[in-house]
């Protein structure tokens, strides 16, 4: 009985690159004797003088060894040959014969034999290399079929043909868990083609997807970009849920992790499929703006603030200060940071930035040159129960911070601000207004020379963001984990979505590109229904809504909106210099005034005189009008 033979080896282990390479000097060795030989045989020439001969053959060697290490095609892993490394051993084979070329013409001069030498040698040498290796792929598959168990492996539809489907082949052809059986892909009309020896299937309509899964034989459709995702998600994903085929899709290349190990198929989640394309931003510029400063990021250890950080530090920023009064999430930065980024000069503190003297330390220690300001309390129904802490954090917090950049030469604050601050309905949206008055105030008072100072201010708005702490999304996974029901507040609700990445993204090149005192609003996209939102992620676990797990309609909660504001349209923005990005059209308002407000919010929260509190909010935004919430009394007409 023969032991059986270890696959592992193959899939862990490669030629040695010596053997190759001595072993493709051998190769081109022989087609130089070869095609010397056969012209010996063809024709009367002076080839087969032995001393020539020998210095042929030693030529032909030396030149061979050159071209291999110069063009590196002993580097080439055999079974992922390509074209391109195809046209590399082109190129070595042509160097060596020009070399061999210019040596018989300086040893006999121009003839006939010369031009079949060469072209002979070229195309000899060639084929050889390739051919050798296209039988040791040959030989590879076979006996990986042999000898691989396939019977336990998941059989996948690859969707798409683009390089980018193609190329998962490549990635998962040693993998234990999955086995590619062919292509799925959207087409009005049916070729009957292949790929890598796998069939292509198209589906134009829901009966020929019918048809396919009535067939059988696969277990999953593989994605491999959210963009392939996102095409699909109303017709082919939503076929596959409800034929409980799962749903997968490839890592991006951020998510691989740095150790480089190849990360499998996962399910497909529901951010996949709200996302858009991706937002170019001026990544140059970014960088050339905060490589080596000293930045600060208050709220860093929150979601947009966290998020913020890991870009930063991707841009190569001298030092950052990460500002949060949340000890926890604030030490498990530290720790990812660490981890990740041995060189980075960072220092976590612990504050609040409704401590002016905390603040004051901050800045005089570490003197920041650009500030992210992302600290702010955000839940809206929880600010609404609380009005005097959302005042105290939002509106007093963010005076304490902008003061502090004036005082200490700060070059540019970036106030991260909320849909919410637009015709507010609630107490949160409208601290966030009050703190974008005072901001914006604050930088015009500057520019028209009423104040000393160099800070310039920037403000950017955006809405709900995918995955952040608290956010439905969360809140869904969760409530379908426990087998729900999933709670709704209203069958119509809708909101803007933005991923969270995206989100830091668009506030760094709003920063970079700002020359101050803006607001600037964010491209949201179409709004998605909440309703419709938590029937696909009940879907994509592999449930049936309402059957599965129930949706329950709790109501509108006290100062939320049925549907959020569009942010950025002509009538109430202006361009910028990125189309993704447009410039606020709003109210300005005299510094002075707006520092008398805060001061006298600043009271009244500390008094905690809720009334008078909140109808100052509403003298000073008029726009804000309370909805369904205990503040409707003050609303004026």
């Amino acid at each position: 009985m023969f032991r059986k033979f270890d696959l592992s080896l193959l899939k862990e282990k490669y030629l040695n690159t010596k053997i190759i390479y001595l072993s493709d000097i051998l190769l081109s060795a022989i087609a130089s004797v070869f095609v010397i030989l056969a012209i010996n045989l063809l024709a009367d020439s002076k080839f087969y003088a032995g001393s020539y001969f020998l210095s042929y053959v030693g030529v032909s060697i030396v030149a061979s060894a050159v071209l291999f290490w110069v063009t590196r095609t002993y580097r080439i892993i055999i079974r992922h040959l390509s074209i391109k490394d195809t046209i590399s051993f082109a190129l070595a084979a042509l160097g060596k014969v020009i070399v061999l070329g210019i040596f018989v013409v300086l040893t006999f001069g121009f003839s006939r034999a010369v031009y079949i030498e060469v072209l002979g040698d070229f195309l000899l040498t060639l084929f050889l290399l390739l051919g050798v290796r296209v039988m040791m792929i040959m030989a590879y598959d076979a006996l990986k079929g042999r000898t691989g168990d396939k019977s336990g492996l998941m059989k996948v539809f690859v969707y798409g043909t683009s390089d980018k489907s193609v190329s998962t082949i490549i990635r998962l052809q040693n993998s234990p868990h999955y086995k590619i059986i062919g292509f799925i892909n959207y087409s009005e009309s049916k070729h009957d083609i292949t790929i890598d020896r796998l069939p292509v299937h198209s589906f134009n309509s829901e009966e020929s997807l019918e048809t396919l899964f009535a067939k059988g034989g696969f277990d999953a459709i593989l994605f491999a970009s959210e963009h392939d995702a996102q095409l699909e998600r109303n017709r082919l994903i939503q076929f596959c849920t409800e034929k409980q085929i799962k749903c997968l899709i490839m890592p991006a290349v951020d998510e691989v992790p740095e150790n480089g190990q190849i990360l499998k198929p996962r399910a497909i989640k529901i951010e996949d499929l709200l996302g858009r394309e991706e937002i170019k931003i001026s990544v140059q510029d970014i960088t050339e703006y905060v490589k080596g400063k000293s930045i600060l990021v208050t709220g860093a250890a929150g979601s947009i603030g966290s998020e913020l950080c890991r870009q930063l530090v991707s841009y190569g920023v001298g030092k950052l200060i990460l500002f949060d009064n949340a000890e926890t999430p604030m030490h498990n930065l530290r720790l990812e940071l660490e981890d990740s980024r041995h060189d980075l000069d960072f220092v976590p503190v612990i504050g609040d930035v409704r401590n002016r003297n905390r603040l004051d330390f901050v800045f005089r220690t570490w003197h920041p040159q650009i500030v992210f300001h992302a600290a702010a309390y955000k839940h809206v129904p929880l600010m609404e129960e609380n009005p005097a802490e959302a005042v105290h954090v939002n509106v007093i917090g963010t005076r304490n911070v902008a003061d502090k950049c004036l005082q200490y030469d700060v070059d540019k604050m970036v106030m991260i601000s909320t849909d919410k601050a637009v015709n507010p309905t609630n107490i949160m949206g409208c601290t966030k207004r009050l703190a974008e008055i005072y901001v914006q105030s604050l930088g015009t008072s500057i520019a028209q020379g009423e104040r000393q100072g160099k800070t310039r201010f920037v403000t950017t708005r955006f809405g709900n963001v995918l995955g952040s702490n608290g956010s439905v999304i969360p809140r869904f996974n969760d409530q379908i984990a426990r087998g729900g029901p999933v709670t709704v507040t209203h069958p119509e609700i809708t909101r803007f979505f933005m991923t969270i990445p995206e989100a830091c993204r668009l506030v760094m090149e709003a920063a970079t590109m700002s020359t101050g005192n803006q607001i600037f609003i964010f491209d949201m996209g179409v709004p998605v229904k909440i309703d419709t939102l938590a029937r696909n992620m009940i879907s994509l676990a592999g449930f049936v809504p309402d059957k599965d797990i129930k949706i329950e309609y709790t109501g509108l909660r006290p100062g939320e909106k049925l549907y959020e504001e569009v942010l950025s349209n002509a009538e109430n923005t202006l361009p910028s210099f990125h189309e993704k990005i447009r410039i606020a059209k709003v109210r300005e308002y005299q510094y002075d005034s707006a520092s008398a407000v805060v001061e006298e919010l600043e009271r009244l929260t500390k008094a905690v005189d809720i009334p008078a509190l909140v109808r100052l909010m509403k003298d000073t935004v008029p726009e804000f009008k309370s909805k369904n919430s205990e503040f409707e009394k003050y609303d004026k007409n």
